[in-house]
């Protein structure tokens, strides 16, 4: 008498791949990190797009440039148009200054975003402009 094997089980299939575990992850947190109206998650953000971008891929770290530069062009746009509203007659361009700050980065930060989420670079990340 032979004695019979049972049949050997299958292995797992592999789960399904969660697009939020991809190398996009952190610039994606990054941008709504920075969509936040507060300073402190503008600041978390720039942490985090600095300690990412070294070991980021070209294509992402372009993103991660951007973010950097964003937050920076960003703060000093912020800067001028606060010390611009202090004198009197400064609050004709401080304010107006502050507003157009204000949808520069957000338009930055939307078009990154797109560009992130068709997993592309961003073309001029080192531009002042959007």
């Amino acid at each position: 008498m032979s004695e019979t094997l049972p049949p050997p089980t299958p292995a797992p299939s592999p789960p399904p791949p969660n697009p939020m575990l991809d190398q996009r992850q952190m610039a994606l947190v990054i941008y709504v990190l920075y969509l936040v109206p507060t300073g402190v998650t503008h600041i978390v953000g720039l942490v985090l797009a600095y300690v990412s971008r070294d070991t980021a891929p070209e294509w992402l770290r372009s993103h991660y440039t951007l973010q950097i530069r964003t937050f920076w062009i960003g703060l000093l746009l912020f800067a001028v148009s606060v010390a611009l509203c202090i004198t009197i007659i400064g609050i004709i361009i401080g304010v107006p200054l502050m507003l157009a700050t204000l949808v520069w980065f957000i338009v930055r930060c939307a078009l990154g975003l797109a560009r992130l989420l068709r997993n592309e670079p961003y073309p001029t990340p080192q531009n002042w402009v959007v």
